[in-house]
Parts: structure tokens; sequence; C-alpha cells
């Protein structure tokens, strides 16, 4: 029987997997990976600026092309420096599978040079992880890695290779079917429960769905849409959930929680039934929780079992997929009398619209407004603070937009590499980053990534001085002590005592031009639609948009952490 080492069949069995794109940085305990990887021409090598940015461009890869995601680091700060990408990815459900190299396994526990025991590190943020400690499990381990990453509810997995098993020879042989012991995931639907949970929407007066991630996930958008048609419910959404049914929808309320929508929050607090279709209840859109939705039932369907009454108890439980369990509901759903409901739905939309006070300088809306105008296809990819929120809450997303971002662990520094890995997955759609001047800086490297690759990310840089989503609590909730949030304060702040500030550092348009990327600065709003022209035209490098925003720009509705949806801040 022909042996391989465990090297060669690695690369077997990402083939195999159908991988087509693999997002590395090598390192010596990797560097014969490497090697065969060199010799092949069927799987691209990504090869980015900084792990952190990697493991996030393999998220957001995977989040929009529906396939996993594939990475390969070096041991010890290698692999270490994955941790945060780990967390963001298992918390919004993404299938991931990481590689990171290891010492010899006589070495481990030893504190080599470059150890850590990067399984422990990670084993609350993964899915599953292990250090394949026998070449002969190696194929069986892969495979079994692939698989638990996009079953049930998908997420992160870890394998950490040994260098030493890797070089040893074994069996060329790579598994065909996967049986794990103790892992079955669910793939039916309990058409009992879902029976009685329609019976019970058709009898509400006051029948409310809310969708979460796990609609966008399970691509059950279309079908989802076809039910809230069909029995005439009304739709909100969570942040991570928008675009479950399109934005411009007449159904569509809003998204809910921390700055949603008015009317979907007062919908939330005053309906009798919530439906709820692929969400956690994090606190981010419950709020307090005795105050969260205290007159209805509650009927929820999730494909994690952990997820269900977790945080609020619910009448009717229902373990599924959510587009498994969307499409049985569609062969059993029935109209709802709805008209009276509706009614006052629209009451509470115009009572208090979600729209931004009038201003004389450059706002967030005018941009997210001409983007929704421009561009009909895209992936809008997001990073995170007050520019996330405005995202979330003026961007169009319909059948041919998507919105990605980090929602559970809510990672500043996502964006930029996020879009990279969308452009990659999808190279035909427009891709634009939605960033903060703060968060743009945690990765900016990584336009050496984007500018080599030839991607015409276009990249918008909401730059209003300040680590914005902290300073708007300063602002409410601290008295205005705008402490650690001025990103131009320094020695010279100090020695002045604030009175005066350098320049804005950096000059965000050199800085990308340093890279051989387009820059542009947009200061007033009457500039915003030819950037964005300008932009499109470049067609093999990433453009920087910096559009100068007001740092008194506040994101509203707002609801004080720890307050309940009726305690909406909206506006002051």
């Amino acid at each position: 029987m022909r042996q391989i080492s465990g090297n060669k069949l690695l690369v077997k069995a990402l083939k195999e997997e159908g991988v087509d794109t693999l997002f590395g940085y090598p390192g010596a305990c990797t560097i014969d990976i490497s090697d065969e990887l060199y010799r092949q021409s069927d799987i691209r090598v990504i090869l980015p600026r900084h792990e952190q940015a990697l493991v996030h461009e393999a998220d957001a890869y995977a989040r929009t092309t529906g396939r996993t995601g594939v990475c390969l680091v070096t041991s010890g700060p290698g692999a270490t420096n994955l941790v945060t990408g780990l967390a963001t990815a298992n918390y919004d459900s993404v299938p991931l599978v990481c590689f990171t190299g290891q010492v010899a396994r006589h070495l481990i526990g030893n504190d080599a040079f470059q150890e850590v025991d990067i399984v422990g590190i990670t084993r609350s943020i993964t899915k599953y992880g292990v250090t394949v400690r026998n070449r002969a499990d190696l194929g069986r381990i892969i495979k079994e890695a692939f698989y638990i990453a996009r079953t049930g509810r998908p997420g992160p997995v870890l394998i950490d290779l040994p260098k030493d098993v890797m070089a040893e020879l074994g069996s060329a042989d790579y598994p065909k079917d996967v049986n794990i012991r103790g892992y079955k995931p669910n793939t039916s639907v309990h058409i009992g429960q879902l029976k009685r949970a329609l019976k019970m929407l058709h009898k509400a007066k006051r029948p409310l769905f809310l969708a979460g991630g796990g609609v966008n996930i399970a691509d059950a958008n279309q079908v989802f849409t076809e039910v809230v048609e069909k029995t005439g419910v009304p739709v909100i959404t969570t942040v991570m959930g928008r675009g479950a049914i399109p934005t411009n929808h007449p159904m569509f309320i809003g998204n809910l929680g921390m700055h949603g929508a008015y009317a979907a929050n007062m919908a939330v607090s005053e309906c009798d039934l919530l439906f709820s279709i692929g969400t956690r209840f994090n606190d981010r859109i419950t709020g307090k929780l005795h105050a969260f939705a205290p007159n209805a039932k509650i009927v929820h369907i999730d494909i994690d079992t952990a997820s269900i009454s977790r945080n609020i108890s619910v009448d009717i439980p229902i373990v599924a997929d959510a587009k498994e369990a969307v499409m049985k509901m569609k062969e059993y759903v029935e109209a709802c009398n709805t008209k009276k409901w509706l009614k006052e739905i629209e009451a509470w939309k115009q009572e208090h619209p979600l729209a931004m006070r009038p201003h004389k300088s450059l706002g967030p809306t005018d941009i997210l407004e001409e983007i929704n105008r421009q561009f009909e296809e895209a992936i809008v990819v997001t990073d995170v603070g007050q520019h996330q929120m405005f995202a979330a809450q003026y961007t169009e997303i319909t059948e041919h937009k998507k919105l990605i971002m980090s929602g559970g662990l809510g990672t500043m520094g996502y964006g930029f590499p996020g879009a990279i890995g969308a452009k990659l997955g999808n190279p035909d759609t427009p891709v634009i980053a939605i960033s903060g001047d703060g968060g743009m800086q945690m990765n900016i490297q990584e336009f050496a990534t984007a500018v080599l690759e030839e991607l015409p990310v276009i990249v918008c840089v909401f730059n209003n001085t300040y680590l914005g989503m902290v300073r708007q609590w300063q602002k409410l909730f601290y008295g205005k002590r705008y402490g650690m949030t001025d990103l131009r304060a320094g020695a010279l702040t100090r020695r002045t005592g604030g009175e005066e500030k350098p320049v804005y550092t950096p000059d965000f348009v050199k800085l990308a031009e340093s890279y051989g990327a387009k820059g542009i600065r947009v200061t007033s709003r009457e500039e915003v639609p030819a950037a964005l022209e300008e932009a499109k035209k470049n067609t093999n490098v990433p453009t920087l948009i910096e559009f100068i925003i007001d740092p008194e720009e506040m994101v509203y509705p707002m609801i004080q952490p720890g307050g309940t949806l009726e305690e909406m801040i909206l506006d002051c």
C-alpha cells in the first residue's frame, strides 16, 4: 500500500473537501505544509499580513459563499493570533476549519520555542478542537472536522498538527464517510410541535415574527418571505437577521433591540405571540428579561438545543434547521387576521419614524442613502461601532444585497479583512466595507493583501476622530467625560489641558496611496455621489473613501444598558 506523509495527506484532504481557497501564514512548524501547497495549483493560497485578519477573511469568505473557510497558521503566536477570529466565528455560527502548527510531540509540555496549548486556549470558543497525536488518525480527524464545522449549528473547528506527525509516513487513503459517536445533528422537524405553534399563530390577534441570523445562515430568506406573505404576519429582525426578508418589504418593521426602530421595539412589547426563528435572545435585543415581550406566548425555532429557553423561557420549543422548519411551515400556514394589528404598527412608524434629524454637515445617512441608490447588488461588510448601527438601520438589504458583520462578539477590526474575504469569494459582486476610523486602524495593513490580490473593494471610513460608540455612551451616561476615546489625544493635549490637538493621524488617503490603493477624502454631502462613482471605476485596486463626520452624530433610538425596550432614548 502506497504511503505518503501527513503533509501530503492534508493537501489531498483539502482537495477532496472541495477547498479552493486557503488563508495561510507560514512558520517553522508549518513550512513543510507550505511546501506541499506550493507544489499544487488547485487550491488558491492567500497570504494576509496578520493572522487575526487572516481568520476574519476566511470567516467572511465562508459567510458569503456558503462554503467552509480554511485557515493555516504556525504554532505559538501564529495560533494565538487566531483567538479573536475564532470567538467571532463561534458567536456568529460561521463554519471554519483552522489548522495550527505544533512542535513535535516529544517537546509538547516542555515550554519549547513557540509552543502553546492552543486546543486548551480555544476550547470554549470552538465547536471542536483536537491535537493529532497519531498519523493513522489524521485523515479521519480532518474529515470529521469539516463535517462538524458545517453541520448542525455551524462553527469553527481547530486541528493542531505536531510537526513530527505531519512528517510521518502513513496511508494515502482519505475517508469517504463520517460516523461520530455522540454527534448526530438533528435534521428533522417535529411536526407535532410545529403544528401546535402554527395553530397558536393563527389564533393570535397580535402575532409577530422575529427572524435572527439563523434564517440568513440557513439560506431560508426566500421561503421565509413566502411564509410571511401567506400569513400576513409582520416581521422584526435582529441585527444579524437583517435581510431575512427584504428591508423594503411592506411586512418588515425594522430591527429590534438597543438601537432598534421604535415601531419594532413597541411591537415586541405589545404582541401576544412572538414567533422567533434562529436567534439566541441575547441581551442587546431583550433588555431586562422580565420586561421582554411581557404579553406574549413565545415560539422558538433554533438548530441549537442549548439556545432554547437559555435566556428567555419559551412556550413551544422546536429544535430544527431554520430552512427545514420554514419549508414545513409553508406547507401548513394559513392567512392570519392582522389588519388591525398592522394599523397599530403603522401608527408607531408614523409617530417615531427611523430618521436622523436634519443637519448641515455631512452625516452617515447621506453616505448610506447614496450607497443604496448606486448599488442594487452588493455585499456590505461593517466593522463595529456607530457606523455599524447606522448601516444596520439604513442599509437596504434585498435578495441581491447582503449585510455581514461581527454580531455576537462585536469585533473591531473585522470590517476591512471581512470585505477582502467576501471579495475573494464573490469576485463579480461589488463589496463595500464600512468602518470607523478606530476599527479601520486595527487591520489597515491588509491594504497590502487587497492590492496584491487586485481586489477592487470600496472602503468607506466614517472618520469622526473618536471611538464613536463609546463616546456616545460617555455623552449620555458619563457626563461627557470623554476618557480614552479621543483619537487625537496625546502629549500635546495633555500639555495644553485639552486646548490644542494635533492634526488627525494617520492621513488615511496618503496611507492608502502608500500601499498602491486609491484614496479620496469627502467633506460635504455634495461630494458623496462623485466619490462613490469614482471608486467604482477602479476595477483592480481597492479604494478608500474617508468621510469627515461630525463627532456629535449619535445613533438613535437607543436603550440604556439594562433598560427595557419601552425605555427608548429617541433623541437628546
